[in-house]
């Protein structure tokens, strides 16, 4: 890191310290959502734009979004725990005035408290998310476990970008439930500071990344991307609201979703692989492929 890097993280590490934010004392956590509450943006939720929705009831579009929110919630909490194993691995021999090991333990605390915000919204949502399955779960193991640093940094920093994005829809959509609003808005501030640190660190990998690497890190972060998808987008869900057909329906809807996903989740995912020239003739069929996305 550079000395400008360096002093940036002290900065970090010293917000962290001196305006902690906690979700007990945050989050209007006794306010109770009523009707005219926004669960979810139309932005967001999957078959917005999909002819069915146009079919459902006020009451199934409400539960739709109920239960993808919690569904995201889920995957954050998930996601963020698997994070959390691979930072203490990562930190586990460094010397204790280590910077990068200081402000991991920082993050380590707040994204602890993440994760418990997050299970506190699920329950005051009232609706159990889908687990993941046994492919997500040998899959993510298997990164937090064995990947390298810069990997494993880099597919924590893929879905912190997403997720900043996705938390910046619910906390500005006008009429938001206050509850998921403060959820996101805290969510974002703190974020805001991992991203900085995570992109200060992969400058090391990524400045001297050669056509092969870079092509790697943009493989990283494409997987990651359709990875949350899956987690998010599930054929239980649309049964549970009560959708005729649901496996076909999720067929049908997913390219629409993932186009739409695109332009309202995935803009900073771009601006970041095209900071390391992660976007070649090997990746940029699989981004449109894959993820509908123009890079």
């Amino acid at each position: 890191m550079t000395t400008q890097d360096q002093v940036q993280i002290e900065r970090l590490i010293r917000i962290s310290k001196q305006k902690p934010l906690f979700p007990e004392t945050f989050i209007p956590w006794d306010l109770e959502e009523a009707e005219e509450h926004l669960l979810l943006p139309d932005s967001l939720v999957s078959l917005s734009g999909h002819p069915v929705y146009q079919t459902l009831s006020k009451a199934q579009k409400r539960e739709l979004a109920r239960r993808e929110v919690v569904q995201a919630m889920y995957a954050y909490a998930w996601s963020e725990g698997l994070f959390c194993f691979f930072m203490n691995r990562y930190i586990l021999h460094r010397l204790p005035d280590d910077l990068e090991r200081r402000f991991l333990l920082r993050e380590v605390q707040e994204e602890s408290r993440h994760q418990e915000m997050f299970a506190a919204t699920i329950e005051k949502l009232g609706r159990r998310p889908v687990p993941v399955n046994r492919f997500h779960r040998i899959v993510a193991s298997l990164t937090v476990k064995f990947f390298p640093a810069d990997l494993a940094f880099m597919s924590c920093l893929a879905v912190e970008m997403m997720a900043d994005r996705y938390g910046d829809q619910l906390q500005h959509t006008p009429g938001t439930y206050p509850v998921l609003q403060k959820v996101a808005q805290l969510h974002n501030i703190e974020e805001a500071r991992h991203i900085l640190f995570t992109k200060a660190l992969l400058k090391t990998y990524t400045e001297r990344a050669g056509f092969w690497r870079s092509t790697l890190y943009s493989l990283v972060v494409l997987l990651n991307m359709r990875f949350f998808q899956s987690t998010y987008v599930r054929t239980d869900i649309y049964r549970a609201v009560g959708i005729d057909h649901p496996n076909r329906v999720r067929r049908q809807a997913f390219a629409d979703y993932q186009a739409r996903f695109a332009s309202e989740c995935l803009g900073t995912i771009r601006e970041l692989v095209h900071s390391f020239n992660g976007f070649n003739a090997l990746t940029r069929p699989l981004w449109r492929r894959i993820l509908k996305v123009e890079p």
